[in-house]
C-alpha cells in the first residue's frame, strides 16, 4: 500500500460543454486537461459522461455503440495526456464491460498514465430525460478511494451525490477528496417553477456530505443545452461546479453557462484540524446502524 501523502495538491475542474461528435469530445477533454495542468492543477476531474452529449434522454438501442471497453480509447489517450503533464485524471465513461452489460463508470488514471482501477456508479436513476437504468447496470465495486500520487482520494458519479452512505463509506475509506463527475440539469419547462430550489438542493447536499464526513468534495458538472435525436425539450445543464471544504465553505464555484476551469487546494493539514474540532467518526455509533441496511423500517412493529 502507497503512503498517504500529507501535502497540499491542487484539483481542477473543467466545466465544459460537450461537441455532439465523440471524437471531438475526447480532443475537447485532452485539451481542458492539458489547460488546467498548465494552471497548476494536479487532480483533474472530468464532467460525467464527457465523450457525447447526454444520450440518456430517451431509450434509444442505437446509443450503445457510445460504449466502450475500460482500459480503451479514452483511458488511453487521457493516459497519454496524464503522463505528460504529470497531474491524475478522473474520466466518467460509459463502458462496455462485456456482451450487454453496460456501466456508468469512473476510471481514475495516476500521473504516469497508469490506470489506477474505476468505479462503477452504484446508484442509477430513471426519470424523466434520465433513462439511465435503461443503459447501465448497477455498479458491483462497492465505494472505494485510490491512492494517486498526489493523495488519497474517492470517485463517485453524478446520482450517488444524494446519498450521505456513498460518501461517508468513501470517507470511511480514507479519501481526502470526494469527486463528483456530473451529469445534471433542469428540464426547461420545470426551471421557472422549480429551478432555484432543486438546484440549491443539489449544493446543500453536497456541502453536508463534506460537514458530515470532514472531506473536501470536488463537483464538476457540464454546460449548454442539450436536445437528443429523438427531439424534445432537451436539457439545459446547469453548470455551477463547485469545490467545498471540510466544513461546508465554498472555496470557488462556477457559472451557471460559461466553460471555465476551477482551481482548488486539498490541504490533508486542514483535514485532520476540522475532524480534530469536530469528531464525527470518533462518535459514529457503529453498533447501532444495522438498520441502515433495510429498505425500509417504518412497518416494523
Amino acid at each position: 500500500m502507497k503512503t498517504h501523502a500529507v501535502l497540499p495538491f491542487l484539483v481542477g475542474l473543467p466545466q465544459i460543454s460537450i461537441p455532439s461528435d465523440p471524437a471531438q469530445s475526447l480532443a475537447k477533454a485532452e485539451e481542458f486537461v492539458h489547460q488546467a495542468a498548465r494552471l497548476g492543477a494536479q487532480v483533474v476531474c472530468l464532467p460525467e459522461l464527457f465523450r457525447s452529449q447526454y444520450f440518456c434522454q430517451h431509450e434509444d438501442p442505437e446509443f450503445f455503440a457510445l460504449a466502450e471497453s475500460i482500459p480503451g480509447p479514452s483511458t488511453e489517450a487521457l493516459g497519454r495526456v496524464a503522463r505528460e503533464e504529470g497531474v491524475v485524471v478522473l474520466a466518467s465513461l460509459f463502458e462496455r464491460r462485456g456482451p450487454g452489460v453496460y456501466h456508468n463508470t469512473l476510471a481514475i488514471i495516476d500521473a504516469d498514465g497508469s490506470l489506477l482501477g474505476v468505479y462503477r456508479k452504484m446508484h442509477i436513476p430513471d426519470d424523466p430525460g434520465y433513462y439511465e437504468k435503461y443503459f447501465f447496470a448497477p455498479g458491483d465495486t462497492g465505494f472505494r478511494a485510490f491512492d494517486t500520487r498526489f493523495g488519497r482520494i474517492g470517485g463517485l458519479v453524478c446520482w450517488d451525490q444524494w446519498y450521505p452512505e456513498a460518501a461517508r463509506l468513501t470517507a470511511l475509506r480514507g479519501a481526502l477528496a470526494l469527486f463528483y463527475p456530473t451529469a445534471i440539469g433542469w428540464h426547461p419547462e420545470e426551471k421557472d417553477r422549480f429551478g432555484e430550489e432543486q438546484q440549491d438542493a443539489w449544493v446543500t447536499v453536497q456541502r453536508g456530505h463534506a460537514v458530515a464526513n470532514g472531506v473536501y468534495v470536488a463537483v464538476v458538472n457540464r454546460v449548454g443545452h442539450e436536445v437528443p435525436p429523438g427531439g424534445g425539450p432537451g436539457i439545459e445543464f446547469w453548470g455551477n461546479s463547485f469545490v467545498a471544504g471540510p466544513m461546508g465553505e465554498l472555496l470557488c464555484r462556477a457559472s451557471a453557462d460559461k466553460e471555465e476551469i476551477l482551481l482548488a487546494e486539498i490541504d490533508p493539514a486542514r483535514l485532520e484540524t476540522v475532524r480534530q474540532h469536530w469528531p464525527f467518526f470518533r462518535d459514529r455509533r457503529i453498533d447501532a446502524y444495522g438498520g441502515i441496511t433495510s429498505r425500509y423500517l417504518g412497518d416494523e412493529a
